[in-house]
């Protein structure tokens, strides 16, 4: 549906392709995290128990960084993730300020088990679009992304 925006060429363009993306991620975000949730996760924790399965142990400032949350945001999950017993934090020997974020063998067997069916959904959800669609949709996101974090940068440091 475009916008029913009256303004400049250039925005109602940008604004008849924002809102399809937008619109589109809401709802595979919506269903992921259903199928998160029926595994007792949310996206924020399976995206913690994700990049720790595929990078290893990280601090959590590299956690915020990798996965594109708030610092606070990530405290907030590792501590719910280290209740249930998936986490732990290991202080550094040089710093101790440096905190570290490890699975644990329950962690690894958990998402060992639900990563698999979580990949199998998105690549169902993604099959709607052929091999070149999703990967020129990839570059496109890719591209979009480092604009916006590149001009937001240059504005934090203004």
């Amino acid at each position: 549906m475009p916008t029913h925006y009256h303004g400049p060429k250039h925005e109602v363009r940008a604004l008849d392709a924002y809102i399809p993306l937008f619109r589109a991620v809401d709802t595979l975000a919506g269903r992921s995290a259903t199928r998160l949730e029926a595994a007792g996760l949310t996206q924020g924790q399976f995206a913690v128990l994700e990049a720790l399965l595929h990078l290893g142990s990280l601090c959590q400032s590299e956690l915020s960084h990798k996965l594109l949350r708030a610092g606070g945001n990530i405290t907030m999950v590792v501590d719910n993730l280290e209740k249930r017993g998936w986490v732990r934090r290991v202080r550094g020997r040089d710093d101790r300020r440096f905190v570290a974020v490890h699975l644990t063998a329950g962690g690894k067997r958990l998402i060992q088990r639900i990563f698999p069916e979580h990949a199998a959904a998105i690549s169902k959800e993604m099959s709607c679009l052929t091999v070149a669609e999703q990967e020129t949709l990839r570059r496109l996101c890719r591209k979009l992304g480092r604009s916006n974090r590149e001009e937001h940068e240059i504005g934090r440091r203004s």
